[in-house]
């Protein structure tokens, strides 16, 4: 046995928390209820569209400190590349922006050079995540692609008051902290949720790879996770106004600052700003219920997210001073910059209603309106975007066991017309087997960003980021089919699935004589990037997943086959060559069993083992990353009750095979972790 497993089994054994335990044990897994595949409530077991859930328990049980270690730990269709300005998430082979996320069905906005700021969502209050894999562009417009995560939050609906707190502390500085206060009383019902992150970052190596820099560097101060707090505060206000009227309001509050430290080679680690982020939000809604199946839902929604250099020391740079661009502005330490302002306002009306012959109709309209202001990095300073849809979904179930799903949506954009995205499903049921199948249409115009878009970025030299006003929208055909079979407690599903992506959006290296020459001029780029579209894009594979659920004891595992194509023009070589989608790995899977015993009503104990594999990942310009394998993680804790709604969390310890150092902090423990790339 290696240094680093005995390691890995001493943490495991002296591995003790407590924490409260407010959930009740499933017995069926497939009892859940589950709305994202149609926007319509059914049981996951007779979900007319493959979904997939992360259940309460399974939150409980593997205690994720992130929505990315949870995402990534408990299902093998994703993979997570983390960094300053947020998270990259692939799904079966397409990237963020293909990936709609949403929070109770409600858009999750704002990204940074294409990557989302995961920390936004508060893995101690979810509930459940649900998973709807392919093009759902019908139902949930633009973005939806390659999929869509839903990420239900916790209802506190118990009258009185409740508070709970959960607090883990890791290596490395790492500290992560949750509180929320439930107050409910008659018709009104308040949640207040507070959530901290910080960390103290770490660094991989201070050598600095040779074939980007001019030199070999060795006392480089640059951190592969620099330092960083972030903080948010949300509120959510329900009045029951009638017995069948239900009214909301909620609203958030998030900060969040990268502290980036300063060493002596220029271009490589000097850095004199840091970056901060400012989001807000404002939420409100209501549901009219017209009867005991028929529903009215409303929702209007506000977001901004906006990102700005903080100076830490003298810097001269070009910047737009009382609205006036100035060459060599001088900004001295604590002076802000704005690097981008993006909003959005996002309006959804929607009906559901059930219909004679075993229909259940659903039925809305969507308006959304993109505002973004970006002054050294949009030319003209601000770029706008509106989009109106409306769709229809029917629901027929007349054809006992056959059940069909339909769908239409119809989008008309400012820029760029007007279009129908269909999508069909149909699930036929045989005792305890469930055969699915679905097509549908993606599509997903370009962004304000893709479109307009221009910065740069110095990493030993300048590189030069362009937007494409001539881009097209993108368009996607995604065929799934899947077989699920329940026997007793063990349940089995085999997923494969076929997407092909046309005129798909990236950015590609052009030759410098094709940027505009005036910034060439300015900026002297050693490489310039511009978004263009693809001719086409092909991801395919196989999801297959396993699980037993008895009474204390769980096991199971997910595996994923991906293969992906994509045929980009090479305007140096003057033609198309196939290239393999970034982030790719052929093979990925996770493996887990658990084990509890409620000893008494105010004690349980829980073991957990989970493992995860990845071969090889691909990519065109830095080099692919190693495989790892397991073990990935062992958890023993116990659980005690505290009162009825006090949580106090103890630790836990996480442990991967290969790669180099990077550590991963969980609840007050030492922790080693494992990752392919910076």
């Amino acid at each position: 046995m290696s240094i680093r497993q005995k390691l890995a089994l001493g943490l495991w054994l002296l591995t003790v928390g407590v924490s409260a335990q407010t959930g009740v044990w499933r017995s069926d897994s497939l009892q859940e209820v589950v709305v994202t595949g149609t926007g319509t409530q059914h049981l996951l077991k007779d979900a007319p569209v493959q979904t997939e859930v992360i259940s309460h328990r399974q939150l409980q049980q593997y205690a994720g400190k992130s929505i990315e270690d949870i995402l990534a730990g408990l299902t093998a269709s994703f993979e997570f590349g983390e960094n300053d300005m947020g998270s990259h998430l692939q799904m079966n082979g397409l990237g963020n922006s293909y990936v709609l996320i949403l929070i109770d069905g409600r858009r999750l906005h704002g990204d940074n050079g294409g990557e989302n700021d995961l920390s936004l969502i508060d893995p101690n209050n979810i509930e459940k995540i649900e998973i709807v894999k392919g093009a759902s562009s019908a139902l949930y417009g633009s973005d939806a692609i390659a999929g869509v995560i839903n990420i239900i939050t916790k209802k506190h609906r118990e009258q009185g008051v409740m508070f709970e707190n959960t607090s883990r502390v890791g290596s490395y500085g790492d500290i992560r902290q949750h509180n929320g206060l439930a107050l409910n009383y008659g018709k009104l019902s308040s949640y207040t949720n507070f959530q901290l992150q910080h960390s103290d970052g770490w660094q991989n190596t201070s050598e600095e790879a040779i074939s980007q820099t001019e030199y070999h560097i060795t006392d480089s101060r640059n951190k592969t996770v620099n330092r960083h707090t972030n903080w948010q505060i949300q509120e959510r206000l329900t009045y029951q106004l009638t017995p069948a009227i239900e009214l909301y309001a909620d609203g958030s509050i998030y900060w969040k600052r990268i502290y980036r430290p300063c060493g002596h080679h220029p271009g490589v680690d000097v850095k004199t700003w840091d970056l901060q982020y400012n989001n807000a939000s404002v939420s409100v809604g209501g549901k009219w219920k017209l009867n005991s199946t028929d529903i009215i839902t409303l929702d209007a929604d506000w977001k901004r997210h906006a990102y700005n250099y903080v100076y830490t020391d003298t810097t001269l740079t070009d910047g737009y001073v009382n609205g006036r661009f100035t060459n060599y502005y001088p900004y001295f330490p604590d002076d802000k910059e704005l690097q981008s302002d993006q909003r959005l306002t996002n309006i959804s009306l929607k009906g559901i209603f059930n219909l004679p012959y075993e229909q259940k109709l659903s039925a809305g309209f969507d308006y959304r309106y993109d505002w973004l202001k970006a002054p050294m990095r949009v030319e003209g300073g601000k770029a706008t975007d509106n989009t109106q849809a409306i769709y229809v979904q029917d629901e027929f179930a007349l054809l006992d066991p056959l059940y069909l799903t339909a769908g239409l949506r119809l989008t008309r954009n400012q820029g760029f017309g007007t279009r129908l995205t269909p999508k069909i499903s149909a699930m036929l049921k045989l005792g305890e087997l469930r055969l699915r199948a679905t097509w549908s249409q993606g599509y997903k115009t370009p962004t304000p960003k893709e479109l307009h878009y221009q910065y740069i970025k110095n990493m030993n030299g300048v590189y030069l980021y362009l937007g494409n006003e001539n881009l097209k929208p993108q368009t996607s055909n995604y065929f799934g089919v899947s077989a699920e079979y329940t026997i007793g407690h063990l349940t089995l599903t085999l997923a494969p699935y076929y997407n092909k992506v046309k005129d798909m959006i990236t950015l590609v290296t052009i030759p410098t004589k094709d940027a505009p020459g005036d910034l060439i001029t300015k900026y002297d780029p050693i490489r310039v990037r511009q978004y263009q579209n693809m001719e086409e894009a092909k991801t395919y594979g196989v999801d297959f997943t396993v699980r037993y659920q008895g009474r204390h004891f769980t096991a199971g595992g997910s595996y994923s086959y991906l293969d992906t194509e994509a045929n980009q023009y090479d305007s140096e070589k003057d033609r198309m060559i196939k290239v393999t989608i970034d982030g790719m790995a052929h093979h990925k899977a996770n493996l887990y069993a658990t084990w509890d015993h409620d000893f008494s009503k105010r004690y349980k104990l829980g073991l957990g083992l989970y493992g995860r594999l990845s071969s090889k990942r691909y990519y065109q310009i830095d080099g692919d990353g190693k495989g790892y394998q397991p073990p990935d993680r062992q958890d023993l804790a116990h659980r005690r009750w505290c009162g009825q709604h006090l949580r106090l969390c103890g630790y836990h310890s996480s442990w991967i095979a290969s790669g180099y150092h990077n550590p991963r902090p969980y609840r007050l423990c030492l922790t080693d972790h494992t990752t392919q790339r910076r």
